[in-house]
């Protein structure tokens, strides 16, 4: 039973009921399903073609003379005395009036004789020829129809069972499973590793059939785990199909043994990329040692012409190229039986080492959504750079790649992730020496590890940091250092030393001249001050930070340092001062474009209502200010909002709600591995404690519910407007 393919079907079909349209090829990957669709669609066309719908194998065949026969086989055109076959055949085409389909299967061993086609067709008024080649014939009039895998889930939280069934790739995967066992289904139990096998498996049909035959033996959970080593797991094919598609290595090998030595050599050197690469990058990593006898971009094109690799857009910046991982394990295996690997691997490090340090450089003149982005694209290519850095020991370039990572990380809550690596660069026996790189690698992982509140270790980490950089006289770098160090103290609640250094702090940067660190000095020494009770002298020192920043014409610092005077006001229980500075604050965020700063500034507007007991304008302020963070995707605002929804929930006596919504914010706390300091808890807990008491026992089940939600459930719930 053919599954799916609803979209390409109907393409395919319209493309083929154009008259002008004579030849089409559909082209992909083997055992990526092109005679199938091919053979479906002229079934289902089968009624418009009265001069005949044939279908030609060419397994065999291997020059025009030998497709020119294959063809005479099928359509019965015979030897004629004193004529040619290839006549004879042009002959009977140009006699048949009604139109006519010749369906040409498996054409890639036979690109040299593409012009046959052409001459047939132009031999043939009423014929049409569809091709399926793993190549384009690029012949005049030839129109491509590349056949892309079957759909899968997306990545996340696992749809419900009914939907599952509709992805092609897991009913074709189920399809075939309960043809070998009849009683095999899909369940809540085996949903999981069933969409991970076809995830891993790229939805390629031939790779999905070769898995499921295997259901006999293994279970679903059990044939996941063995996936890393897929080429070995996946054989055992129907034995009617061609050897080359009985195991999914045959289908890769014959592709492979198709391409001339250089192109096999670029092949095997663009299995180092993960998650695809650009032409700049295929330039600098696969001919570093330049000695790949062809232009990068003629080798791409062939191999996307050979569809070994995918072509894919990226939102209007340089095109990707993209290496299915079934065919990237079989290139990983060449890559290691061949000299090339060193220097291929090291090739790969050093373009991400540059990459990661120029779109990551502060002063770098890159739009900070430009250079987020740009890593986001490469963010498996630097993980597999830093992977072979540190089992290679090249302690220097690591340190130097996961420094160059840090705002990355830091920016894209991947702060598990990022102090993972950095812990093990540190620890490397070539880490050790205390130069300026290992002081950065020790500033990055200090700030990750404060984050997630592990103090003693931030602390050692920041300390050193700041001591390799006095050792080595980068006064800059010291009292980033410093800053770092009191940012630290104040979130530990030793406001005493955070005041300390946070003073240190100001006078190294007025003693450098850089008039934006001094006003970003004064506003943190200002919240030190402000946590002591020091309120007048916590307001004079954000005047003076407001003042520069408005000298040197940084409008969102300014609104920055408003919202925190509003946190002053609000202190001092001056609600309406506090209300007019957060408006004004947010007032500059909206007409800079600035949306942290505008959710931000929502959340401080909310709470203030909510202080007044004034929810009904609390919840539409939290609300817009959630939907800001959602679309920013940054994680801890979302947390953050969740909160304080779930304190209004308590205002409002709903604890069941209150505590679920606390549950969903811990959750994902704990996701991100940044969970709140110990007063942030104690004040949540506080706020929580009308609700604990009125539900009692069940409290712990409320909180749990929210806990198992998916967020974006939870989330969706409180964007809808409420009373």
């Amino acid at each position: 039973r053919f599954v799916g393919r609803e979209k390409e079907r109907a393409d395919l079909a319209a493309l083929i009921g154009r008259p002008d349209v004579r030849i089409v090829s559909l082209t992909g990957f083997g055992g990526i399903g092109k005679t199938r669709l091919a053979l479906q669609v002229a079934e289902e066309m089968s009624s418009r073609f009265p001069g005949g719908v044939s279908f030609v194998p060419l397994d065999s065949a291997r020059d025009a003379d030998e497709l020119v026969a294959a063809i005479c086989r099928t359509v019965g055109v015979h030897d004629t005395a004193g004529q040619t076959l290839r006549d004879s055949l042009k002959e009977h085409l140009a006699g048949k009036r009604a139109p006519t389909l010749l369906v040409l299967d498996n054409f890639e061993q036979l690109l040299a004789a593409a012009s046959t086609v052409a001459e047939l067709v132009a031999a043939g008024p009423g014929l049409k020829v569809v091709v399926t080649s793993r190549s384009p014939l690029h012949v005049y009039g030839e129109h491509e129809f590349p056949v892309p895998p079957l759909a899968l889930p997306e990545a996340g939280a696992l749809p419900s069972l009914e939907r599952l069934t509709g992805y092609e790739a897991v009913a074709l995967f189920l399809q075939r499973a309960q043809a070998v066992k009849p009683d095999f289904t899909l369940t809540k139990e085996n949903a999981a590793a069933i969409v991970e096998i076809c995830g891993r498996l790229d939805g390629l049909p031939l790779a999905l059939e070769l898995a499921a035959a295997r259901v006999k033996l293994l279970s679903p959970s059990a044939m996941q785990s063995r996936l890393e080593k897929r080429l070995q797991l996946l054989t055992g094919g129907a034995l009617d199909l061609p050897a080359r598609q009985r195991t999914l290595r045959g289908a890769i090998e014959w592709s492979h043994d198709l391409l001339n030595e250089n192109e096999q050599k670029l092949f095997r050197r663009l299995a180092v990329f993960v998650g695809g690469c650009t032409l700049e990058a295929v330039e600098a990593v696969c001919n570093a040692p330049g000695d790949l006898d062809v232009d990068p971009l003629d080798g791409m094109s062939s191999m996307v012409d050979k569809s070994l690799v995918r072509q894919v857009d990226a939102n209007g910046e340089e095109p990707r190229f993209v290496m299915l991982d079934t065919l990237r394990e079989y290139a990983l295996e060449r890559l290691a039986a061949s000299p090339d690997e060193p220097i291929t691997r090291r090739a790969h490090a050093a373009y991400c080492l540059v990459l990661a340090e120029e779109v990551g450089s502060a002063d770098s003149g890159i739009d900070s959504s430009a250079w987020l982005e740009r890593c986001d694209r490469e963010h498996l290519n630097f993980l597999a750079a830093l992977d072979w850095l540190t089992r290679t020991n090249q302690a220097q370039w690591g340190l130097r790649l996961g420094g160059a990572l840090f705002q990355f990380w830091e920016r894209r809550e991947f702060i598990a992730e990022g102090r993972e690596w950095l812990d093990r660069l540190l620890a490397l026996p070539g880490a050790a020496v205390r130069d300026k790189v290992r002081a950065r690698a020790l500033f990055a992982d200090g700030v990750l590890t404060g984050i997630q509140k592990d103090y003693p270790r931030a602390g050692a980490y920041l300390e050193e940091s700041l001591a390799i950089n006095q050792e080595t006289n980068d006064r800059w770098a010291a009292a980033v250092s410093l800053n770092a160090l009191a940012v630290h103290a104040l979130d530990r609640r030793d406001v005493a030393a955070a005041r300390a250094l946070s003073e240190r702090n100001l006078e190294v940067w007025r003693e450098l001249g850089d008039r934006a660190a001094v006003a970003r000095s004064l506003s943190n020494l200002a919240s030190v001050v402000k946590e002591q009770g020091d309120h007048a002298s916590a307001r004079s020192l954000y005047d003076e930070a407001l003042e520069i920043f408005r000298e040197i014409g940084d409008a969102t610092a300014a609104a920055r340092v408003l919202n925190k005077k509003g946190d002053v006001a609000r202190e001092q229980g001056n609600p309406e001062e506090a209300q007019r500075l957060y408006e004004e604050s947010l007032a500059t965020f909206r007409a800079f474009g600035d949306r942290w700063g505008t959710a931000l500034a929502l959340a401080d507007l909310g709470n203030l209502a909510r202080e007044r007991a004034d929810l009904a304008a609390a919840l539409p302020l939290y609300r817009e200010s959630l939907q800001i963070f959602q679309d920013l995707d940054y994680k801890r605002g979302v947390a953050q909002i969740l909160e304080s929804f779930a304190g209004a929930a308590a205002d409002r006596g709903e604890a069941k709600k209150a505590l679920s919504l606390a549950g969903s914010a811990a959750a994902l706390r704990h996701s991100l591995g940044t969970p709140l300091g110990p007063s942030e808890q104690a004040k949540l807990e506080g706020t929580l404690e009308s609700a604990r008491k009125k539900l009692g026992s069940e409290g712990a089940a409320a909180w749990m519910e929210g806990w198992t939600t998916p967020l974006e459930n939870a989330v969706e719930a409180l964007l809808v407007a409420e009373s």
